[in-house]
């Protein structure tokens, strides 16, 4: 295996725990915590909303990197493996929970602002697509477990 290879193939194992570390971090560890100690919850929502998209731009990059990898790697084989397509629903998510629903929570804050969500007549709808955000994480952090069990055992 020639240097430029060896390298490659380090970044899809760097790429797998940064893009799963980030999920878990964020949405397991950094939110409750923030919730918790946080009692400000404009001010909750505006840095987790930050954090989310950091993490999911974060997800973008090494999604993008992956499939790339995994294409070049394996060519047209490469679409007969899991860990291919777990990767690409994971992008998929990542991006429609980042140009989809969020953008539709962004909305919801703007026309209720200076109060918060909760107390307009926007909380209902605001409350269903914060839902869907939630449920699309979930199952990003989900699929994230599998990608890195699908990983082979040892880097070649």
């Amino acid at each position: 295996m020639t240097a430029v290879s060896q390298i490659a193939e380090g970044l899809q194992w760097l790429a797998v725990t940064v893009w799963v570390g980030a999920l878990w971090t964020t949405g397991l560890l950094v939110a409750p915590t923030l919730f918790q100690f946080v009692p400000d919850r404009v001010l909750f929502g505006s840095l987790m909303a930050r954090l989310f998209t950091y993490t999911a731009l974060l997800g973008i990059g090494c999604g993008v990197y992956l499939l790339l990898f995994r294409l070049v790697r394996f060519g047209n084989h490469s679409l007969r493996q899991s860990f291919f397509w777990v990767t690409l629903v994971m992008l998929v998510l990542t991006l429609v929970g980042q140009f989809g629903v969020q953008p539709i929570l962004d909305a919801f804050r703007q026309q209720a602002f200076p109060r918060q969500v909760a107390e307009t007549v926007l909380r209902d709808r605001f409350a269903t697509w914060h839902g869907v955000a939630s449920l699309l994480y979930a199952v990003q952090c989900a699929l994230g477990m599998a990608l890195v069990l699908l990983q082979p055992r040892s880097p070649n």
